[in-house]
């Protein structure tokens, strides 16, 4: 058996896209019997640096995380209405649900490397202060958009 192309086959994040983050996630804190988490917003685009399709993209989306595991963490997104994105793409599209499964990398440039060979497209990346993620479509392979998320120390 070959060793796993990101490094890894640790399930990190399940990513949810949704039209209203407020109720989504009362609703989630309610089924898994946990406190109302915070919403937070994804940074604005001269520090985030998004790039969507290769192109730059102003593109933010509001985010809550439960924590579900000693690894994995539900994800909900909501994005903002006006801007050009995956999670804008999909939820416009496919309508609220299931959106991506996260996987850490060491390294971005080599996890995105390995997936292209694959087959799978990038569809978008960005930033945050401690670290950087990018989207895949691996929809034809996995069924599924794969997010990479690398953790700068």
């Amino acid at each position: 058996m070959d060793k796993p192309i990101l490094g890894n086959n640790i399930v990190v994040q399940i990513g949810i896209l949704c039209h209203d983050i407020e109720q989504t996630k009362k609703d989630w804190a309610e089924f898994l019997g946990v406190e109302v988490p915070p919403t937070g917003m994804t940074g604005e685009a001269k520090d985030a640096k998004t790039e969507y399709l290769g192109k730059p993209s102003a593109a933010r989306t509001k985010q809550a995380f439960f924590s579900v595991g000693p690894n994995v963490d539900i994800e909900l997104l909501e994005p903002d209405k006006d801007m050009n994105s995956t999670w804008r793409q999909d939820l416009e599209k496919q309508g609220e649900g299931f959106h991506h499964i996260a996987f850490n990398v060491k390294s971005m440039k080599d996890g995105i490397e390995a997936s292209e060979k694959m087959g799978y497209k990038l569809l978008q990346r960005g930033q945050w202060d401690t670290g950087c993620y990018a989207y895949l479509d691996a929809k034809k392979q996995l069924k599924l958009v794969l997010e990479l998320l690398e953790h700068w120390e």
